[in-house]
């Protein structure tokens, strides 16, 4: 069957949360998730949605730096790619199921403007804000 409407395709490179324990494919280092978006762009996608990681960890970060030698190392190969950067880093609540008012850890809480910084900065061609209650991954 043709299909008879444009088709946007997003890739979501890391994933949000814990992905990297989940699987040895996801993109740490900068470099790789800068390769990885290159690879998507070359495969199809037109946006391509980025987290970046703690290089040591592959634990999710909020580092500016991290995301300005992301978005350089993507744009100085020329590709033609919408980069959508999240600033959903800091949204997270882990709640005690039997003590609602305990936050458990993984919870990363920080107001919006302070999820921010590297958008200001790197002015990417859209980016993402996560508000609202939302259930993501393993939590709900």
């Amino acid at each position: 069957m043709p299909m008879t409407e444009n088709v946007i395709i997003t890739c979501a490179l890391t994933g949000a949360g814990d992905t990297v324990r989940k699987s040895p494919h996801v993109p740490v280092t900068p470099e790789q998730i800068a390769r990885n978006a290159v690879e998507a762009a070359a495969a199809g996608a037109a946006v391509v949605h980025i987290h970046v990681r703690d290089p040591e960890t592959g634990d999710p970060s909020r580092d500016p730096k991290l995301y300005r030698e992301v978005v350089e190392r993507i744009k100085e190969t020329g590709t033609d790619v919408v980069i959508n950067l999240t600033a959903g880093m800091g949204g997270d609540l882990v709640i005690d199921p039997h003590d609602p008012l305990t936050h458990l850890p993984g919870t990363d809480l920080v107001g919006g403007l302070d999820r921010l910084p590297h958008v200001e900065d790197l002015l990417p061609d859209i980016c993402t804000l996560d508000c609202g209650s939302l259930n993501f991954g393993d939590g709900s």
